[in-house]
């Protein structure tokens, strides 16, 4: 067992009452982390020891902040083999989705260290004779990030790297999922000598979320807030950050479709298909959740895709041959099934699937989907990926907008042109052709419309995020005044 604390002012310590929460291996049903659960007051304190530390860092100069994130950046890569034995045991994750975690949220601290000279601002011509007037871009204070699980160092880093190098600091509110994982990413930073109180991590129990998160947004020295996570929990984070007037990034659900249009390579669809639905178990926001196939090759494109499926085996990720991994809990998986099993009812066909033991289910592929089904609109975020059969692009473009998220998507034609024409009307915030719908890099401009959220990560978009932006005029000569 792994024990988590928290880390204020760089500072690990336990909770202010001493209470603790557990955290169940969905594999085997042992405790994974016993993490301190964090009160009120903690949170107050979390946010505290940000505020006190904000002018020395957005003081220190953009080359110094630069190299505190580049070692940062080295000393992730080198904890690689500590983020996989604790994400393996909290999230029943395979080792090579952990390994790319820690790749990409390192080159995410590497990106945010290259912005650290970047954040410019213009210069704006006035009106008024003698008048330079400038945009300047400046930090903003406190930022809260809010991360989820299921990517975790990813994620969490992602939530702290663009504020950091734009001058502000942060309290990193842990997914309850994975504080050991979450924790880590907080210990890195400060073991890289960001300063005390430049990052802070809090932990806390289930039940107290809902009054942790509102305490934390309603601080009055928290100016940013971003999430990722469900749309579910993302419309309360918005709520309560439009209630107290915080600007809010949020990256929320998907659904994302994939359109194989009738002169498609099959092949590489089916490749790109059968890794964005079932990689890491579904469980990513990116993850292939529909198939829209044209009718002319669509016989032929879920034949393969069920050869191919047949090849990936789901189960406790330590065991040889496992590939996709468990799900994040049992509770999950049953969730899963009973979409699964009410599309079943109401005529969907199961030409693969559905398999569930314990934690564990196996690809399925659910084919005929309807709108009378809840697996028609519902993120299922696991293993399964529908399939609509259309009548060419007008058709494949109507039935993937017929959804309420807008996260990413993907389109297949030998043709560029024309699915450049389709790639453009569809309602993503990303869309990649001929590729998978699960594509991630730390330079990109990451976010979603829709139910999916608002907002972008991601390096130079970033930095509007987490900065204020502000006019600053200096009058260089006389000025008339009409009284």
């Amino acid at each position: 067992m792994h024990e988590v604390k928290l880390l204020i002012n760089g500072a690990t310590c336990g909770a202010s009452d001493g209470k603790t929460f557990d955290r169940i291996s969905p594999v085997t049903g042992k405790v994974v982390t016993r993490a301190s659960a964090a009160t009120l007051a903690d949170a107050d304190a979390a946010v505290a020891a940000a505020r006190c530390a904000f002018p020395g860092w957005a003081a220190i100069g953009p080359t110094d902040r630069r190299k505190r994130l580049l070692a940062a950046a080295d000393l992730m890569d080198a904890r690689t083999p500590d983020f996989i034995a604790l994400g393996m045991a909290e999230t029943g994750a395979m080792a090579n989705w952990y390994g790319f975690n820690v790749m990409l949220a390192a080159n995410m601290l590497r990106e945010a260290a290259a912005m650290t000279t970047q954040i410019d601002g213009a210069v704006i011509p006035s009106d008024v004779p003698g008048n330079l007037a400038l945009a300047v871009r400046q930090p903003c204070g406190v930022v809260l990030g809010m991360a989820p699980w299921n990517a975790p160092v990813i994620l969490a880093t992602r939530a702290l790297a663009m504020p950091l190098a734009c001058g502000n600091t942060v309290v990193l509110k842990a997914s309850e999922a994975c504080t050991g994982v979450h924790r880590l990413v907080g210990t890195v930073l400060q073991e890289a000598g960001l300063g005390d109180g430049v990052v802070n991590v809090i932990t806390h129990a289930p039940e107290d979320a809902p009054a942790i998160v509102e305490r934390l947004i309603a601080n009055p020295a928290v100016r940013r807030v971003n999430f990722t996570g469900s749309t579910r929990v993302g419309r309360i984070v918005a709520e309560h950050s439009a209630r107290y007037l915080k600007p809010a990034l949020l990256e929320l659900g998907g659904k994302a479709p994939v359109l194989v249009l009738d002169d498609a390579d099959l092949d590489a669809a089916v490749q790109a298909v059968a890794f964005g639905a079932f990689f890491n178990q579904g469980q990513i926001c990116m993850s292939t959740e529909r198939v829209i196939v044209d009718h002319k090759v669509a016989s032929a494109f879920v034949d393969k895709l069920i050869a191919k499926a047949r090849t990936l085996k789901a189960g406790d990720p330590s065991a040889p041959g496992s590939i996709l991994g468990a799900l994040e809990s049992q509770s999950a998986a049953r969730r899963i099934g009973a979409l699964v099993e009410d599309a079943r009812q109401h005529g969907a066909a199961l030409p693969l699937g559905c398999e569930i033991d314990g934690a564990v289910m196996q690809p399925t592929i659910v084919d005929g989907v309807t709108p009378a089904m809840k697996l028609y609109a519902d993120e299922s975020f696991g293993p399964v990926v529908t399939v609509q059969r259309v009548s060419g692009d007008e058709e494949a473009l109507r039935v993937a907008n017929d959804s309420p998220y807008g996260l990413s998507s993907a389109v297949f034609s030998r043709d560029i042109g024309r699915a450049m024409n389709v790639a453009r009307r569809i309602e993503s915030g990303l869309c990649h052709i001929n590729g998978p719908t699960v594509h991630d890099e730390a330079q990109m401009p990451f976010g979603g419309v829709k139910a999916s959220g608002y907002g972008r990560f991601g390096s130079k978009a970033a930095v509007a995020e987490f900065t204020d932006l502000r006019w600053i005029t200096v009058q260089t000569g006389p000025r008339h005044y009409p009284i």
